[in-house]
């Protein structure tokens, strides 16, 4: 069964950067779009970034100029550059197919904090 593991998060202060990583337990060549999701606290999840098998990408307006995604059909992963960050960044970040991979579950995520 595939699965999601991300990593990368942490604490960091406004104006910080940070890089996220998806490890995919399985190919992510048959996977046509790879998403970035993140859920702040007390919210829904929302998207934040996509990414086709051919890299074309896709950004929510509050991220846009600031953060990159990246695939690596070949490893398997999927990654966030995160630059610029704001306090209002401060959320749980998860990756998934898009529309999210059928039976397959959510990864943990990783907690980002963007703070002084």
């Amino acid at each position: 069964q595939v699965q999601l593991v991300e990593s990368g998060g942490g604490l960091v202060q406004p104006g910080g950067s940070l890089r996220l990583s998806c490890e995919v337990s399985g190919s992510i060549s048959d996977i046509a779009v790879m998403a970035w999701y993140r859920q702040p606290p007390g919210k829904e999840r929302e998207r934040v970034a996509f990414i086709g098998r051919g890299g074309s990408t896709n950004y929510a307006p509050s991220v846009k100029g600031r953060f990159t995604i990246s695939r690596d059909n070949a490893k398997n992963t999927v990654e966030l550059q995160m630059s610029s960050l704001r306090p209002e960044d401060t959320a749980v970040y998860y990756c998934n197919g898009l529309p999210p991979l059928p039976s397959v579950p959510w990864g943990q995520g990783t907690e980002v904090t963007v703070s002084s």
